[in-house]
């Protein structure tokens, strides 16, 4: 571990180092209450938007004026990220999780967002997308989603698509493989990349449905999201184990998976023997119309 940190530039040292001995604070910390999602010493007529000591179940974020927040679903142990321009206010959310519309659109409106994009980065079959109903709650809301995903959304995404919010933007990398429809969607200066279900910490999403391959899945991660600085912190769609982030040149030094060689990995993959998730097949029809269903 002190070899990766070692070589990454100050302000991503000390966050590398924070996040593995606080784990015991903050490893898992990320089902909280109403109560916690201020941080304490943060007065209410200050603007949350510049309150530097704020937390929302993450760190803070390292780019100079993003407002980052990482949310947590138990059910689905999903991770939903939302990321604003302190200045514009404008906003993204990735991955919104349909039991936590009202938290998301709650903590929205608590610091005076404009949410312009919801965006999933696949079509997920373990939990049903709240991007659909929060369109019909929050006017002049897109939807977005790869083109390759089969899904309807306003937006469809494509390599090298860009995802504008005030002076902030994630650029779209096409990671499929779990899925044909995968994205990575990176931030601007690359030092952050939210992988969806293609990278996990010390892991990686099944190939074993929804048109999975093995091969692929290994290609992708390689090439689009290991060639990424090694500083770049990743903000995968789950996490099963209470760990919160990671970065590439963790992956791609520590994954048990992904520093195989190909065969290695397709045999792994090939051999898991996994049951189907619970919710696939309510999940992916939803996701399909972008979670607009009868519920």
């Amino acid at each position: 571990m002190y070899s990766v940190i070692n070589r990454v530039r100050p302000a991503h040292r000390a966050l590398a180092f924070a996040l593995r001995f606080n784990a015991n604070t903050e490893g898992s910390s990320c089902v909280v209450t109403d109560g916690r999602r201020l941080s304490p010493g943060v007065s209410a007529d200050v603007d949350p938007l510049r309150a530097t000591s704020r937390r929302f179940c993450s760190r803070t974020a390292l780019t100079q004026g993003l407002l980052f927040r990482q949310m947590f679903e138990l059910e689905s142990s999903t991770y939903t990220y939302l990321l604003a321009d302190t200045q514009t206010k404008e906003a993204v959310i990735i991955d919104p999780v349909l039991e936590t519309i009202d938290r998301d659109l709650k903590f929205i409106q608590q610091l005076g967002l404009k949410l312009k994009v919801a965006v999933n980065t696949h079509c997920h079959a373990d939990h049903i997308t709240s991007t659909g109903l929060m369109k019909k709650r929050l006017v002049g809301l897109k939807s977005a989603i790869s083109k390759f995903s089969g899904a309807s959304a306003d937006i469809h995404l494509s390599e090298g698509d860009k995802i504008t919010f005030g002076k902030q933007y994630l650029t779209v990398r096409e990671t499929p493989g779990h899925t044909d429809g995968c994205v990575t969607l990176v931030l601007g200066d690359q030092s952050m990349a939210f992988t969806g279900d293609a990278l996990l910490i010390r892991g990686c999403g099944r190939t074993d449905f929804q048109q999975g391959c093995a091969k692929t899945l290994y290609q992708s991660v390689h090439q689009k999201i290991f060639t990424l600085p090694d500083e770049c912190l990743i903000y995968p769609a789950h996490d099963y184990l209470g760990q919160t982030v990671s970065t590439v040149g963790e992956e791609s030094k520590f994954n048990p998976r992904l520093t195989k060689s190909l065969e290695e990995f397709v045999g792994i993959m090939n051999n898991l023997n996994l049951p189907k998730p619970k919710k696939i097949d309510i999940s992916v029809p939803a996701n399909l119309v972008c979670g607009v269903h009868e519920v």
